[in-house]
């Protein structure tokens, strides 16, 4: 339990506790297991409800308001002047991060989930920035070893404009390789059991952002398998070592020598992956992230958001960008006619936002 009170903390997240990503229900749990009271907005509100609105319904009175990515955009009016200590959470921190710096703006703490953007956000005026990587659930990956029937194992989204190279690369693995079904969605507990049923886990991040340290990263590592993935990686700067933690390739041509090597050199395969395991499971789990998002909220000041000290419309033109950003055209247009008319600049650069985000939509539409 968090030491900040007597009574345990309470935490209200704006985002629905069933929302289809992990992240928020591992988060919720972990958060649960160490005292504290974690609510979500299981409600329906309107995406630009005021935060008046949402502390109303609430069914208790938070000590911090979180705010997560999610399919659920609501981004409530007010923030920025909240007596209760706000806290978003960036986790694809590089995606769009101008526009994510500019939306982080209206909270008290960002939490970037990359190593470098807490330098960068800071940068840019946010004091409250600070590295929050992925992380694993315990539970998940602290049971006994079992068999390792697959070669190379890989879960997780093969189409699309970003995934190029996985859509090139893991077809290709699998005819070379025995490997679990490629082609099939996977549960929570099915992902953790295929990479413990695997010997190694090839890693494809993101074509524009192949350093990526996902949350698959983290998963193959806490699963006892050893983790191949390219360099440049970002587990480099989160305390990682090739060669002790995880084995890499610099170039495409050395991919299936690197994987057949390990797999023919099984002590040395499992002298790296059984390290690996071991330090994730001690330093990066989701209990870990939980007591340091509250060792980071338990330090003073907590007014920390730049939104604080902004002109109204620079605040209006935030919310728009975050509102046409999601698709939500009312709710940017609703921002855009509450600038005032003499705020020139920020007249026109909503104009261009809301603009940009029609023609966006249109595009989806016809598309489809």
């Amino acid at each position: 339990m968090s030491d900040l009170s007597e009574k345990p903390v309470t935490i209200l997240c704006l985002c629905q506790e069933d929302n289809h990503r992990k992240l928020l229900p591992a988060y919720a749990a972990a958060f649960r297991a160490q005292g504290m009271q974690f609510v979500c907005v299981n409600w329906s509100p309107p995406f630009d409800s005021t935060l008046e609105e949402i502390l109303s319904a609430s069914p208790v009175k938070p000590d911090y308001i979180f705010h997560f990515e999610s399919d659920f955009p609501l981004l409530p009016i007010g923030l920025e002047k909240s007596d209760v200590p706000t806290v978003c959470f960036q986790v694809d921190s590089y995606a769009f991060a101008k526009r994510r710096i500019r939306w982080s703006s209206l909270f008290d703490y960002v939490a970037v989930f990359h190593p470098g953007h807490e330098v960068e956000y800071a940068r840019d005026g946010h004091k409250g920035t600070f590295l929050l990587p992925h992380a694993v659930q315990t539970e998940l990956f602290e049971n006994p070893e079992i068999e390792r029937e697959f070669e190379l194992g890989w879960v997780g989204q093969i189409q699309g404009p970003l995934y190029k190279n996985r859509a090139k690369w893991i077809p290709k693995l699998a005819q070379m390789f025995q490997m679990n079904d490629i082609a099939r969605s996977y549960s929570l507990g099915e992902v953790a059991d295929v990479y413990r049923r695997s010997r190694i886990v090839v890693n494809f991040g993101r074509d524009d952002y192949p350093q990526d340290a996902n949350m698959r990263v983290f998963e193959v590592l806490a699963s006892g398998a050893l983790l191949i993935t390219s360099q440049p990686t970002e587990l480099a700067a989160l305390g990682f070592e090739q060669g002790v933690h995880f084995a890499a390739y610099q170039n495409e041509r050395e991919l299936v020598p690197v994987i057949r090597r390990f797999l023919a050199d099984e002590p040395l395969r499992l002298r790296i992956s059984r390290a690996a395991r071991a330090k994730v499971l001690r330093e990066h789990t989701y209990d870990c992230r939980v007591r340091k998002i509250m060792q980071k909220l338990n330090q003073r000041p907590e007014r920390l958001a730049p939104a604080r000290n902004w002109a109204e419309p620079a605040i209006r033109l935030s919310y728009l960008d975050y509102f046409a950003a999601h698709g939500i055209l009312d709710g940017a247009k609703s921002q855009f006619k509450q600038i005032d008319s003499g705020a020139i600049r920020e007249k026109f650069e909503g104009m261009a936002i809301v603009a940009k985000a029609r023609l966006a939509k249109a595009l989806v539409r016809r598309n489809k």
